[in-house]
């Protein structure tokens, strides 16, 4: 088996193509079927045929942005999707991002500080004024608050509520 130090010294992170689409919306399913089986309940509605049309919609009309890192022969590891938001409170145009996912092999080795790296970067070069990002219930995901808090994120407060339409 090989080492964490071995399985993350050849990652590449890339920004997806519309082309891409079927192995992102695989991880897509991995991350909802992981949160629902942490809340216990059917949050999601999923198919991959659809997610994937969807995605390669929203990539060639430029309304989502996807990065994806990869490692070598065992492809993709993990992916953050991005979109461009406006709002006064955030004084003018800023990310939000939607989706962020790592496969569990490789949690815990740089690859989610590496997709965040890359999203900055990529911020930065759009003129967000800032990121934001909801994350999943609390306290599943405790771990996933703090790997945001020491990426820079601050809890703002507040939930994230829907209402179907």
């Amino acid at each position: 088996m090989l080492s964490p130090q071995a399985m993350t010294a050849n990652i590449t992170i890339h920004r997806v193509t519309a082309g891409d689409a079927p192995e992102v919306a695989v991880l897509v399913g991995e991350l909802l079927d992981e949160i629902m089986g942490v809340m216990g309940l059917s949050a999601f509605n999923f198919s991959l045929d659809e997610t994937t049309r969807r995605l390669r919609e929203f990539i060639d009309r430029e309304k989502y942005f996807v990065f994806v890192a990869r490692s070598g022969d065992a492809g993709p590891v993990g992916f953050v999707t991005l979109y461009e938001s406006y709002a006064l409170y955030a004084e003018g145009t800023f990310g939000t991002l939607p989706e962020f996912y790592v496969r569990p092999a490789y949690r815990s080795q740089g690859v989610g500080r590496r997709l965040m790296d890359q999203v900055k970067a990529f911020g930065k070069s759009r003129a967000w004024t800032r990121l934001e990002v909801t994350t999943p219930p609390l306290p599943q995901y405790d771990k996933t608050l703090s790997f945001y808090e020491r990426m820079g994120f601050a809890v703002t407060g507040g939930r994230k509520l829907k209402v179907a339409l």
